[in-house]
């Protein structure tokens, strides 16, 4: 996906700061409330026992992190931009994704994937300005590129994913990393799709990777990118979607 004026393409994000035009906000909205609709339906799944995660399974194989020079360098760089918290988020991100995409016999590049699920928060504490924090994020995300060697249009499936994975409703159109990227993210934030996973590959995944307070951590975070780029899509979350309230009530601890 390379067109400038779609909402969460790396052309877009640097065209704009990430700054929604009304009318984009509100198909975000649109978005957003389907969304919701998916996760109440969902999660009630799970409360009469009817969710699919009960009777799927994902060999715990194909879940094993790729390595490779790009993924070891997004992993370098991850552990070094980071706090422990986030990058273990990110490490759940990509298993969790990525076992979406094994129920859904989804074909991903598997190297992107994890690089972009290491990479997608890193500008989350670093960005400054009015510019969306996914920006900073895609900016070292094409540093790591560079330094590997990746392709032009490998960058640029990389850099998407990224700046497009917190916009609601991220399909499977936006190309298989930004879709399970995105999809990855949403059960660990807020608990999104996490009945269609194996209890056992959700627990595996926090045992691995412990949450450390994530909740608490993340809403802050995303309260103070909020508040620094009021026209993004981290104040669309945060004003439409109750987002404080929906990490509070994702099924996890903390």
């Amino acid at each position: 996906m390379s067109d400038a004026t779609t909402v969460g393409t790396v052309q877009w994000a640097m065209r704009t700061g990430g700054r929604l035009e009304p009318a984009e906000r509100r198909r975000l909205v649109a978005d957003l409330a389907r969304v919701h609709v998916d996760n109440v339906v969902g999660r009630l799944s799970v409360v009469v026992r009817l969710d699919p995660g009960r009777r799927a399974h994902v060999p715990a194989e194909r879940l094993v992190p790729p390595d490779s020079p790009l993924t070891r360098a997004a992993r370098e760089a991850a552990c070094h931009a980071l706090p422990t918290t986030l990058l273990n988020h990110s490490h759940r991100t990509y298993l969790f994704g990525r076992a979406l995409g094994e129920l859904e016999e989804v074909e991903v590049d598997a190297e992107l994937l994890y690089a972009a699920a290491l990479l997608h928060d890193t500008g989350l504490l670093h960005a400054r300005g009015r510019e969306d924090f996914t920006l900073v994020s895609a900016r070292l995300a094409g540093d790591v590129a560079e330094q590997v060697g990746l392709s032009t249009a490998s960058t640029q499936t990389l850099q998407t994913a990224i700046t497009m994975h917190h916009s609601p409703r991220v399909t499977l159109a936006a190309g298989p990393v930004a879709y399970l990227l995105s999809a990855g993210a949403g059960v660990d934030v807020v608990g999104l799709r996490c009945w269609q996973l194996p209890r056992s590959t959700v627990a595996g995944a926090v045992a691995a990777h412990p949450r450390e307070d994530f909740k608490r951590f993340f809403s802050n975070a995303w309260a103070d990118e909020a508040a620094r780029v009021p026209q993004g899509r981290a104040r669309l979350l945060q004003r439409y979607g109750a987002f404080a309230v929906a990490v509070a009530l994702a099924p996890f601890d903390e």
